[in-house]
C-alpha cells in the first residue's frame, strides 16, 4: 500500500463511512467468531480446554484474515494494477471508523443539546456497553467523550498504524484481534478462559496506537482551538493519570481527553445493574458538560487527519 492509497482510503472512509447495506469484513469476522464461540462450547468442557481452544483463535482468525487479505488483493492485481490498487483502498477503509464514531457521536449530542435526554440515552447505548436508562445529561456527556477518546484509539489511529505497517492485510488481521476483544475477551465466568488470550492479545496490539493516540489528540486539540494551553493540560493529565486505568491502553488517550477539555472522567458506572467504579481521570477537572461533547468530537476529527498524514508519510519513507 503507497501513502498515496492510505490518504485515499482515509478519504474515502470520511466521506462514506461504514453504510450497513454494504458487506463489512468487520461483521464477517463478528458472525465467524460467534459460530466458533457455539461450536467450541460444544467440544471444550474444562478450563484448560477453553483455554487451549481461546489461544488457538486468538492466534489463528487474524493470521487467516491476513492470509485472505493477502491473496484477494494479490489476485486482483494479478487482473490488473488499478483493480489490486482500488480493493487495497477499499479494505484498508473498511478497518477505519473515524466517519461513523463522528455520526454516532452527533446522533447524541443533537438531542442532548435539544434537552431531549431520553433519545439521547437511546443514541448513547449504541455506542457504549453501560446501562444508559438512568443516565444524567452529565453522565450521558461523559460516557460519549470516554468513548470518543477510547474508539479514536482503536477505531482509527491503530488502524492506521497498522496500515502503515503492513497495509490492508495487517490492519484487517488487527480488527480481527479488536472484534476478538470486543466479542469474548470478557472477564466474566463465560469468557475467563476462552476469552483469556483474545484480551491479553489486543492489550499488546494496542499498546503503541493507545499512546500514539494520546499524543495526536493533544496535538489535534491544539491545532483545532488554536489554545497551547489545552495541549500541555492534556499532556500533564495524560503523564499523571494514563496508568491509573484498569485497561493498560485505554486510560491514555482518556486521561490525555480529560485534559484537554478540563474535566473529570472515569467514576462509577453500571453494567446488568451491577455497579462498577473506575479511577478519576483529571480529579481537579470539571463535571462533563453536553457541551463537551463537540470540542472532543473535533479533537478526534484532528487527530484522525494527522494520523492519517503521518501513517502516509511513514508509508512513503519506505
Amino acid at each position: 500500500m503507497t501513502g498515496g492509497e492510505l490518504l485515499m482510503a482515509s478519504a474515502l472512509d470520511a466521506v462514506v463511512g461504514d453504510p450497513r447495506w454494504v458487506p463489512h469484513p468487520v461483521r464477517l469476522i463478528g458472525r465467524c467468531i460467534a459460530s466458533v464461540d457455539c461450536r467450541i462450547r460444544t467440544i471444550c468442557r474444562s478450563a484448560m480446554s477453553l483455554r487451549i481452544a481461546g489461544i488457538c483463535v486468538a492466534g489463528g482468525l487474524p493470521i487467516l484474515t491476513y492470509a485472505i487479505a493477502a491473496v484477494l488483493i494479490e489476485e486482483a492485481e494479478r487482473l490488473g494494477g488499478w483493480l489490486g490498487s482500488a480493493l487495497s483502498i477499499v479494505l484498508a477503509a473498511t478497518t477505519l471508523a473515524a466517519r461513523d464514531l463522528w455520526d454516532h457521536v452527533c446522533a447524541v449530542d443533537r438531542p442532548l443539546n435539544a434537552g431531549d435526554l431520553p433519545a439521547a440515552r437511546r443514541a448513547v447505548a449504541m455506542i457504549v456497553s453501560r446501562d444508559t436508562e438512568d443516565l444524567s445529561d452529565s453522565e450521558v456527556a461523559r460516557a460519549t467523550v470516554e468513548t470518543v477518546a477510547e474508539s479514536a484509539a482503536d477505531g482509527v489511529i491503530a488502524p492506521l498504524f497498522y496500515l502503515a505497517v503492513g497495509g490492508a492485510p495487517l490492519a484487517l488481521a488487527y480488527k480481527a484481534i479488536n472484534t476478538l476483544d470486543s466479542m469474548i475477551g470478557h472477564r466474566d465466568e463465560r469468557y475467563a478462559d476462552f476469552g483469556w488470550a483474545s484480551a491479553r492479545l489486543d492489550d499488546l496490539a494496542n499498546w503503541i496506537p493507545a499512546r500514539a493516540t494520546a499524543v495526536l489528540l493533544l496535538l489535534g486539540a491544539g491545532l483545532s482551538t488554536g489554545q497551547l494551553g489545552r495541549l500541555r493540560q492534556g499532556w500533564r493529565v495524560f503523564r499523571r493519570d494514563g496508568a491509573k486505568h484498569p485497561s493498560p491502553n485505554s486510560g491514555k488517550p482518556e486521561a490525555a481527553m480529560a485534559g484537554i477539555l478540563g474535566v473529570r472522567l472515569g467514576g462509577p458506572n453500571f453494567y446488568d445493574g451491577l455497579a462498577q467504579d473506575r479511577p478519576v481521570l483529571g480529579a481537579e477537572g470539571r463535571p462533563v458538560q453536553p457541551g463537551d461533547i463537540a470540542p472532543a468530537a473535533k479533537s478526534m476529527a484532528a487527530a484522525s487527519a494527522l494520523g492519517a498524514c503521518v501513517a502516509a508519510g511513514f508509508r512513503w519513507l519506505l
